[in-house]
């Protein structure tokens, strides 16, 4: 399924900001970004991203928070008050 066709069926642009401990100093925490097309509320290929990162990297997980938003969206109409002509 093309990235466009996702966005059709309501998958969502998701950005995740990832806290975790380092490795090798474990009370100092470090931040990664993780930004993908996902549905929501269920956020499939996030939680299979966590999966991946908890079975493979050292750096235990401290926190996620999660941002999403849809891409594509109706159009806003607002009717105008002023009526302008030019010549």
């Amino acid at each position: 399924m093309s990235d466009f066709e996702r966005m059709l069926s309501d998958y969502r642009l998701t950005t995740a900001e990832i806290l975790y401990h380092l490795p090798d100093h474990p009370s100092l925490l470090q931040s990664y970004t993780w930004q993908e097309l996902d549905l929501a509320p269920r956020f499939p290929e996030l939680k299979k991203f966590l999966d991946f990162w908890e079975a493979n990297l050292d750096g235990k997980l401290h926190s996620v928070k999660v941002a999403t938003n849809r891409i594509i969206s109706p159009s806003e109409f607002r009717h105008t008050k002023n009526y302008f002509t030019l010549h």
